[in-house]
């Protein structure tokens, strides 16, 4: 298959990931936070195990052990502290009170979070397949919590289900742009810069977004279940690099 194709099926794919937020209707609050916490965990040691492990040995493979990778990992980090800033992109993994702008803002910051997730995953597969099937699995790993934290806060916004799940889904649509952008730009620019870039905004998500909220929790029996999902993450990472 060619790596066209691969960037356009896991694209879509990743858009279908959009409709799972439609679980937390399904769930009671205290059910719903019981199991999405440990997926965030999960998410966060996924996303460090992809960066350190897979998307930042690739780079120094790729383009030499050079400053220039560490820039672009300090840009990645730099986009998403500014995505966060000036978006309040929020990442909260559990119903809140909220309002109706809040929604609108989160779907404006997922549009453009999804568009660099999908130049980041294409960019990937330009480099190498294997790379591109890594980088999607772990922007994967946490798109679950991170879409049935969004649909809890649009439905709590005012937003109706049927409403929530369509933009939603909308919004994931910018994620296959993205990756055909990245496959459009190979033959003009070196898109392997984006593969660091993006291991930034991996680092970012998990150590800003994800870590904070599981170390929350005054339960030692919840502390326990949390590190061992995150170590747990960031070993199936560790182990998928030693295999390939």
């Amino acid at each position: 298959m060619s790596v066209l194709w691969w960037i356009v099926l896991s694209g879509l794919a990743m858009s279908v990931l959009a409709l799972v937020g439609g679980v937390a209707l399904l769930l009671p609050e205290r059910t719903f936070e019981r199991v999405v916490l440990p997926l965030v965990a999960l998410a966060a040691g996924a996303l460090l195990g992809g960066a350190l492990f897979h998307m930042l040995p690739e780079s120094v493979r790729v383009l030499g052990n050079h400053l220039d990778v560490y820039v672009w990992v300090a840009a990645g980090l730099l986009s998403f502290l500014v995505l966060e800033q000036f978006l309040h992109w929020h990442h909260c993994h559990r119903p809140v009170a909220a309002h109706r702008p809040l929604g609108s803002l989160i779907l404006v910051a997922d549009c453009l979070h999804n568009l660099i997730g999908g130049l980041a995953v294409g960019s990937a597969f330009v480099v190498d397949v294997r790379l591109g099937l890594v980088t999607w699995l772990v922007a994967a790993a946490h798109e679950v919590p991170q879409e049935l934290g969004d649909f809890g806060i649009l439905v709590h916004s005012g937003w109706s289900p049927r409403q929530a799940l369509a933009f939603n889904l909308v919004s994931a649509l910018t994620f296959p742009l993205g990756g055909l952008i990245a496959y459009a730009m190979a033959g003009e620019v070196d898109v392997a810069v984006l593969v660091p870039f993006a291991a930034g905004n991996f680092i970012y998500i998990a150590v800003a977004d994800l870590l904070p909220e599981i170390t929350t929790s005054p339960v030692p029996r919840e502390k326990v279940l949390h590190t061992a999902s995150f170590v747990l993450g960031l070993a199936a990472l560790l182990g998928v690099a030693l295999l390939v």
